[in-house]
């Protein structure tokens, strides 16, 4: 006779369905979608040892009272071993993740701004931390002892990580994470009081029914590989693929809201972030300067590109995109022969100018933009001076 696993003795469900209520009260999510995945975000924390990556989740907004540090209170009611780290260094971090102090946290980051914003510098440390620790196995090397006595020590990473801020976050995090943009509540939008002495307490009791279910499933959740939408594929893939096999272990709405709520949040975070400064360089130039030309001087692209009202190339660190930049931008990225996409002559009526081709361009357009939409079948935007007679 073959065995067979004994059903969960908690219903999955119902249990995601409570954890998602608890959410509601106090936060005012911009999409449903959130719901489902901040929800789903809470129990693949408890089941990390099934998983070969877990996303970072991040909560952003451009400005404050948005709710963001609210939302990591109540997932930190939610999830195992929190571990608010607003100061933390990286070397806490590696410390605490080796389960120095009895086990592997649930990492909360609020003030993310004052790690990555425009004004904290760079931090590689922690941002090596949080990118290598999203990947089961990647381990941190550091020398540890006292002066010249010093030995190289591996420090693993792998941990659920969770982050509040203002603005954005470096593209190798984003990539990483299931972004949730926050807004301010409008005056209809009303939301409970959350009660430090009161909630967390009840918070804390779903996490440890959560911790209860989550150990009934492991088996079932380890051996999954659940399919993906249409569409959703390579990093976006590596980031939901969690938390689609949790929906699909708890069974009921909860595989297909997931997966309803993935396709909402991949699409929404490609629309808003529209990838590296440099591909969104390459996707405006197909979309709104070289469409239906096969060259356009540099000039003329320039005066383009600095005329888009939705786009920053006008106010590049305070300086509008010039020459030098785009060449140096467009210089990272190859033609389809291997060669670095240049500027080449160009012959107009008024002599010989240096520009770019459409056909250096379309190899990057392939491989690094998204599918073209609306925008490829706009017109030209024109530049404010007389067109160049090419």
């Amino acid at each position: 006779m073959t065995p067979t696993t004994p059903a969960p003795s908690i219903d999955g469900a119902a249990l995601l369905d409570e954890v998602e209520a608890f959410h509601r009260r106090f936060n005012v999510f911009p999409l449903e979608a959130a719901y489902v995945a901040v929800t789903l975000w809470d129990a693949h924390a408890h089941l990390l040892d099934c998983f070969d990556s877990t996303p970072r989740l991040a909560f952003l907004s451009p400005e404050p009272g948005s709710g963001k540090s609210r939302a990591l209170e109540v997932v930190e009611t939610l999830v195992p071993r929190s571990m608010a780290a607003v100061d933390a260094s990286a070397a806490a971090l590696f410390r605490s993740v080796s389960g120095i102090d009895g086990g592997r946290p649930t990492i909360l980051f609020d003030e993310i701004d004052t790690v990555f914003g425009p004004k904290a510098g760079e931090n590689e440390q922690l941002r090596g931390f949080i990118n290598a620790g999203h990947t089961r196995g990647r381990v941190m090397y550091r020398c540890v002892g006292d002066g010249s006595n010093q030995q190289v020590q591996g420090f693993p990473s792998f941990c659920a990580v969770a982050v509040a801020g203002l603005g954005s976050l470096p593209d190798t995090i984003l990539t990483r994470s299931v972004i949730i943009r926050m807004r301010r509540r409008a005056r209809n939008e009303k939301a409970e009081p959350f009660r430090t002495r009161v909630h967390v307490k009840e918070g804390n009791k779903l996490r440890d029914i959560l911790a209860k279910w989550a150990e009934d499933v492991q088996k079932r959740v380890a051996d999954a590989y659940p399919a993906m939408p249409d569409g959703v594929t390579d990093r976006p893939a590596d980031v939901w693929e969690p938390l689609l096999a949790v929906a699909d272990a708890a069974g009921g709405d909860w595989p297909r809201r997931a997966r309803e709520a993935c396709l909402t949040l991949v699409k929404a975070s490609q629309t808003n972030d529209k990838g590296s400064i440099g591909i969104r360089l390459l996707t405006d130039l197909r979309d709104h300067v070289l469409i239906g030309i096969d060259k356009l001087p540099t000039v003329a692209i320039l005066d383009r590109l600095n005329a888009l009202d939705d786009a920053p190339w006008a106010d590049l660190n305070g300086k509008p995109l010039d020459n030098r930049r785009l060449s140096r931008m467009l210089g990272e990225y190859v033609t389809a022969d291997g060669e670095p996409i240049a500027s080449r002559n160009i012959r107009t009526a008024g002599g010989v100018l240096k520009g770019f081709f459409a056909k250096d361009l379309e190899d990057a357009w392939s491989r690094y933009c998204p599918p073209a939409g609306a925008a490829t079948s706009a017109t030209p935007l024109q530049p404010s001076s007389e067109p160049l007679n090419l």
